[in-house]
């Protein structure tokens, strides 16, 4: 097997596929039921699932009333479930919906099915008898019953509302069902479920369709996975059941954590499987950092302990079967318009309002900004400029400074002045050149005898002497600093430390990734939220190439580029996310990178996003990068995030200041993490400097 196969199998990833299956029914016809039930199991196996969930009575079918007391049609069910055991040999796990009976009632019932095995069987514990719905004259409810067993088809086992199902060889992969109604009732059983483990929720329903009953069902079953901290299943009846007076739609689902990863077609005449894979690693990295789940577990008296968990056999298979999940390029920026432009109203309103409080809460007159043409500094100006529309203060109130260095280009410098006028903002130009020559002639460094030296002394230079102009301005303009470096730079610790970049008296874009300040310009605009002038000069800004502008350009004529130093900000962005907020092994990140980057025509790019920029990245590409990501992550930058000035936290996907989201050592090193990528990946790349 080669480190490719081990690489991208889903398994090793902590990924497992589920199949929610939706068979066409019959009217209590059980032996095409069971037909029906195992062709979908065989063709979810070859789709390679690992989970199958099928609706509710899905082998008696649901809406049959009265038929559900003939002893005929429940000998035929007990009957036909020992075939479908016996077929399971070679199968997925299979969770199916049938009803049985014991002591003298009879139960609406999930049967866990797997590897030639009945597991256990779980009984429904909240049964609707209002409006269309009369299922106690048939069913006696489940709820409560705990310990025991059940006598089906020959076999005697687990019986009751305390069962997880657990594979055997994959930790995480552990199940717990629960059957339509169930959901509905304010503390449904799954809860229970999750609390004592359960990382996979699943429902088998049979709940037929009513006018916005669909939008109903999305809700439950995102609330409850993102309460939950889990993924939830969702399958439902559908063409096939009694049309007497309801009608059934067919309606499957699966959510992790609140999202939407997948759904089926509805009111279709045919079966189907809807295949999704869902991350059980993440959802458990999720719990561990979650102190308030582990605080209910707690006070819901540790459910683990009332739970029986029942294993069952389970194969982990290698190789690439693709990824039945959307992942997303931009983790900090939804593809979604309406999504992508909710998200931008309150991340730049987020912006604007902490900033306002913090003037507020200074006797400071003036807010004093360094400003590049570039894209920080741009939306930091605009974000000032906004916090002084919403305290009804001049625009004049900022005092914006360009000071040009020996690689300030034409282009930026002018837009960083042209925004200035347009914005009727306080504009000055300081000159640091000269400043910055004598402070190299009394180094003694070599570019002040003439010498071609652009080393990270000659750089720092630039970037400290306009932190101390800033800061020095701000002295005698009685104002503060505001910051304009964001949290992708914070990530990389490209910025300069102290006296320079990293330094201000409040971080207003230190909880903007780099890839979310290019939409937030992007949506400034095209909201209005400025003039037409400004709108100009800010797509100008938009289309120039990121550059700190410290270093002269080359022979070439070209100019220091960033992203060809530190990588892509898009790369880095979804380093940042999977990392830091999930807590992803690296290996891990490189796979779900190399879904997301691999093919420019697969899957959705945001809205607005420029076409030459639609690009994709190789598995080697993403790796160099990582690699990179890593070492300047773990090893040389935490130091600089230790004592990062206040700013707003933006993202619920996380920030870097020490008080908040990130503590971590200043000490540190990467090595743990480079080695976990290098037993995966092969020997590192050469890393950039």
């Amino acid at each position: 097997m080669t480190s490719i196969e081990r690489f991208s199998s889903l398994h090793r990833q902590g990924l497992v596929r589920i199949a929610a299956a939706t068979p066409k029914g019959s009217v209590g016809d059980v032996a095409a039921n069971a037909e029906g039930i195992v062709a979908l199991a065989r063709a979810a196996a070859e789709g390679g699932a690992d989970l199958v969930l099928f609706p509710e009575l899905c082998l008696s079918s649901y809406a049959i009333d009265d038929l559900h007391l003939q002893d005929a049609l429940l000998d035929r069910v007990e009957q036909e479930i020992g075939r479908i055991v016996a077929a399971s040999g070679e199968l997925p796990m299979m969770l199916i919906g049938a009803p049985l009976r014991r002591a003298g009632q009879i139960y609406n019932c999930a049967l866990a099915i797997a590897g030639g095995r009945l597991l256990g069987v779980v009984p429904k514990s909240f049964l609707p008898n209002y409006r269309e719905y009369y299922e106690k004259r048939w069913f006696a409810p489940g709820a409560g019953i705990t310990g025991l067993d059940i006598a089906v088809a020959g076999e005697t086992v687990p019986f009751g509302t305390d069962l997880l199902f657990a594979a055997e060889g994959m930790r995480d992969f552990i199940v717990h069902a629960e059957i339509c109604e169930d959901y509905w009732a304010p503390l449904p059983p799954s809860t229970m479920g999750a609390l004592a483990g359960a990382l996979i929720l699943c429902n088998l329903s049979a709940s037929n369709i009513t006018i916005g009953k669909a939008r109903d069902r999305h809700l439950l079953s995102a609330s409850q996975s993102a309460r939950c901290i889990a993924a939830y299943a969702y399958s439902a009846a559908g063409a096939g059941e009694s049309t007497t007076d309801l009608a059934w739609d067919g309606q499957a689902m699966v959510h992790e954590m609140g999202d939407l990863i997948a759904e089926s077609t509805r009111f279709d005449d045919t079966p189907e499987l809807l295949y999704a894979d869902v991350d059980l690693q993440r959802l458990r990295l999720e719990r561990m950092r979650n102190g308030t789940f582990n605080d209910s577990a707690v006070a819901a008296g540790h459910p683990e302990r009332r739970f029986r968990r029942i294993p069952f056999p389970f194969a982990r298979r290698e190789g690439d079967r693709g990824l039945s999940r959307a992942v997303r390029r931009f983790p900090f920026v939804p593809a979604d318009p309406q999504q992508l432009d909710a998200d931008c109203y309150e991340a730049f309103n987020i912006q604007v309002e902490g900033l306002v409080t913090r003037f507020r809460a200074t006797s400071g007159r003036h807010l004093v900004i360094g400003v590049s043409g570039g894209l920080d500094s741009t939306h930091a100006l605009i974000v000032a400029a906004k916090a002084c529309d919403r305290m009804g203060l001049p625009r004049s109130t900022i005092l914006g400074y360009t000071m040009p260095g020996f690689a300030t280009g034409e282009r930026t410098k002018d837009n960083a002045w042209a925004l200035m006028r347009a914005l009727g903002v306080s504009g000055e130009e300081i000159d640091i050149r000269p400043a910055a020559r004598q402070m190299l002639t009394d180094m003694q460094h070599p570019f002040a005898a003439g010498e071609p030296v652009y080393d990270v002394t000659f750089e720092n230079v630039q970037a400290g002497l306009r932190t101390d102009y800033l800061f020095r301005l701000a002295n005698r303009h009685g104002g503060f600093v505001v910051g304009t470096g964001d949290l992708s730079e914070l990530a990389l610790g490209w910025c300069t430390y102290g006296v320079g970049d990293q330094m201000s008296h409040y971080a207003v874009n230190s909880g903007v990734p780099k890839t979310l300040i290019q939409f937030l310009i992007r949506w400034c605009i095209a909201t209005g939220q400025f003039d037409e002038t400004a709108a100009h000069v800010l797509d100008d800004v938009l289309n120039t190439e990121i550059s700190p502008e410290l270093v002269p350009a080359d022979a070439h004529g070209a100019l220091q580029s960033t992203e060809e130093r530190v990588g892509p900000y898009a790369l880095n962005d979804f380093f940042l996310h999977h990392i830091v907020r999930q807590g992803l092994p690296p290996s891990k990140v490189a796979f779900l990178a190399w879904h997301a980057w691999r093919d420019a025509d697969q899957g959705s790019w945001p809205p607005g996003y420029p076409e030459a920029g639609r690009v994709s990245y190789d598995l080697p590409t993403i790796r160099r990068w990582l690699d990179n990501f890593l070492y300047r992550f773990f090893t040389i930058s935490q130091f600089k995030r230790s004592a990062l000035p206040n700013g707003p936290k933006i993202s619920a996907a996380g920030a870097l200041s020490p008080r908040g989201d990130w503590r971590a050592p200043s000490d540190g090193t990467a090595r743990l993490w480079l080695d976990e990528l290098a037993a995966a990946l092969g020997p590192a790349p050469e890393r950039s400097a």
